[in-house]
């Protein structure tokens, strides 16, 4: 300890009464939850302008900015879409059926496969083309998928308890993300403790969890790491989930005094509570070489791009490590464009705290690297030493690096991409490939191998696996191995509106090219450029329409959605 003095009345209060309430949460019949969750969407709508808003402000733009199109859908939008898949789901168990219909579940390829997106008529309009499937772990079958799905809800339920849900501070829906899913997935009360980078959020998540803080379900409190670790040791903290780095974790569980790494090495940890978590890592974009359009280029360097300069790079699924074809032709094409788009964004600066100086580190190692804005915006456009600092630490900030590997065929290239991803990056939670619908139909072994052996939660198919954070009802969450002794990119699932159990992974997919040139690509779909794209010119718009509708489904606001899209 350094000295700090926490007052700790209030935190002893707030578990005391939380300790209380968490016998009447597990009292809570389905009807009354399902209740809660829709009375919490008005909440949402009526309060997302302002909560938005506060975002940009604090991360030095205007509301109105191109940029703050990220904060609708990292905020509000999430938020609404999460509840809203929740809802369904129980609305489903309450009429006595199981979350998953028969037919969403099935083998494939000798594993059990689940769909899970689209899951609804609104979801094929919102994002035509879009879709989302879990893989279940080893042996588990269909019949056992089905049966364990939603066990709290089917005669599973758990015991009271109160968790501990330490939020991130890079992206506003996460901490409320975290909370819904301990109180609906893990029927457990919750206090949640806000990252001082943006708790400034906290009156706007009380306000949308008010009927949870009148009951004593839920509570928020600030304060930075002496606050978490007094609430992660109280006796009245049953369980933990973090969203932060690898080091946070080993913080609480092992300690920062020369005792630490003795505790690791034999297993004898400071806490020893049930622990979930999500801690990022280094994730690859893999582009596999194909024949491509101008268009094509264009559209894929917007979305690399995208993966990597949203929110500033300040995202535990940003794009890092950019892997292309060393032979391909299109290779240098494309890299042109990427600095094309980087060349032509909006102006913003690295917000997140300590940002200045990992940037710092990455022009140290690399004196010639590119840098498209003032000290930001960096590419590396050829990385080569596997000890370099952006293939070993999660850079965090706005610096994109290349990785050339060799591959005379697709299926050699897919297989060298697949080994230096999982061998030499740290972290397991999600993977990007970008591949032309006539590639994969050429090559489909191949890349069914690629995506069947990539160790990461979640891979996503000309998709940035992000989204998977988004939709509530793709799980999210490291690839399944990390101990606390190992814990790299985290251990457990969220935002899993399904309820399952037994995920290895969740594999995204999505459109090659928008609509109408989708038709040529061979990957038809009613989908503009998305919304989420930094290049998208009514992104603003788009998302808040979406908002809107989400929030409150109504037949007749879908055209001002799909106008703001074709716009786009």
């Amino acid at each position: 300890m350094d000295g700090t003095v926490i007052v700790t009345d209030g935190l002893d209060r707030d578990l005391a009464e939380l300790r209380r309430g968490a016998h009447f949460w597990a009292a809570t019949s389905i009807d009354e939850r399902i209740g809660l969750l829709e009375r919490m969407l008005p909440r949402i709508r009526s309060g997302a302008e302002e909560t938005a808003a506060a975002s940009a402000r604090a991360k030095g733009y205007g509301a109105d900015s191109p940029w703050a199109a990220e904060d609708w859908a990292g905020g509000p939008w999430a938020l609404a879409q999460n509840v809203s898949a929740y809802s369904r789901v129980l609305r489903t168990i309450a009429t006595g059926r199981g979350p998953l219909d028969a037919s969403a579940v099935r083998e494939s390829e000798g594993r059990t496969w689940v769909d899970v997106f689209p899951a609804s008529g609104w979801d094929r309009l919102l994002l035509s083309g879009f879709s989302a499937r879990v893989r279940m772990r080893g042996a588990v079958g269909v019949e056992q998928t089905l049966a364990r799905a939603a066990g709290e809800y089917r005669g599973r339920p758990g015991k009271p308890a109160v968790a501990l849900v330490l939020g991130a501070g890079n992206v506003a829906a996460i901490t409320a993300l975290d909370v819904l899913h301990k109180l609906f997935v893990e029927g457990q009360v919750v206090i949640a403790k806000m990252n001082p980078v943006n708790a400034y959020l906290r009156p706007h998540f009380e306000r949308v969890f008010a009927e949870f803080i009148d009951r004593d379900w839920v509570r928020f409190a600030d304060g930075g790491a002496h606050v978490g670790s007094y609430l992660a040791a109280h006796a009245d903290v049953d369980t933990l989930h973090i969203t932060g780095s690898e080091r946070s974790h080993d913080a609480i569980v092992w300690g920062i005094d020369g005792q630490a790494g003795r505790r690791r090495r034999e297993d004898d940890p400071l806490l020893d509570k049930p622990f979930s978590s999500e801690l990022g890592g280094v994730s690859p974009c893999i582009v596999v070489p194909g024949k491509w359009s101008p268009a094509d280029f264009r559209f894929q360097a917007e979305h690399i791009v995208t993966s990597k300069m949203n929110n500033s790079g300040h995202n535990c699924i940003a794009s890092q490590i950019l892997i292309l074809p060393r032979e391909w032709d299109g290779t240098e094409r494309l890299l042109d464009e990427i600095r094309g788009v980087l060349r032509d964004l909006p102006p913003r600066h690295d917000y997140y705290p300590g940002a200045e100086s990992r940037l710092a580190a990455v022009r140290d190692a690399h004196p010639h690297a590119e840098c498209w804005a003032a000290g930001s915006r960096l590419l590396i456009p050829n990385v080569a030493d596997h000890d370099d600092i952006l293939l070993t630490e999660e850079v965090f900030a706005s610096a994109l690096g290349v990785v050339r590997l060799a591959g005379g065929s697709t299926a050699d290239f897919l297989r060298n991409a697949v080994e230096f991803a999982n061998t030499k990056l740290p972290g397991t939670l999600g993977a990007t490939v970008i591949v032309h619908p006539r590639t994969e139909n050429a090559a489909r072994n191949a890349l069914s191998w690629a995506i069947a052996e990539l160790r990461y939660g979640t891979v996503g198919v000309n998709c940035w696996s992000a989204i998977g954070f988004l939709l509530g009802y793709t799980p999210w969450g490291a690839y399944p191995g990390h101990t606390r002794q190992a814990i790299g990119s985290g251990i457990g699932f969220v935002h899993n509106a399904f309820m399952l159990e037994d995920i290895e992974k969740t594999v995204l997919r999505a459109p090659f090219a928008p609509a109408p040139r989708g038709l040529v690509s061979g990957s038809p779909s009613l989908s503009p450029r998305p919304p989420y794209f930094v290049t998208n010119r009514t992104g603003l718009a788009t998302i808040r329409h979406m908002t809107d509708f989400t929030a409150a489904p109504r037949i007749g606001k879908l055209p001002a959605v799909f106008a703001s899209a074709l716009r786009g």
